[in-house]
């Protein structure tokens, strides 16, 4: 297994943002160095388990949904999928 942080790709900026978070508040309620969350989005640090859940808690969404070991598929293509398949409507 390659336990190499940049095999591990993050969506945590994105959901950050989203929730109108700075990174020292996500920091905050992690309990960690706002460095370290700016480590982690640009994906120089991979996350221990233990914090990996902690920010997919602080989301409410399971840990895959912020972590994966694939590169994620560009959100809007993600968005558009279901609009190609009912012929663009």
């Amino acid at each position: 297994m390659n336990n190499d942080p940049s095999t591990l790709h993050n969506r945590l900026a994105l959901f950050r943002a989203e929730a109108g978070l700075s990174r020292k508040e996500l920091a905050e309620q992690v309990g960690v160095n706002p460095q370290t969350i700016g480590f982690l989005e640009r994906g120089q640090y991979g996350p221990s388990l233990e914090l990996g859940l902690k920010l997919a808690r602080v989301f409410g969404v399971p840990v895959e949904t912020l972590f994966s070991l694939e590169p994620f598929k560009p959100l809007a293509a993600t968005l558009a999928a279901p609009h190609i398949m009912e012929g663009g409507r």
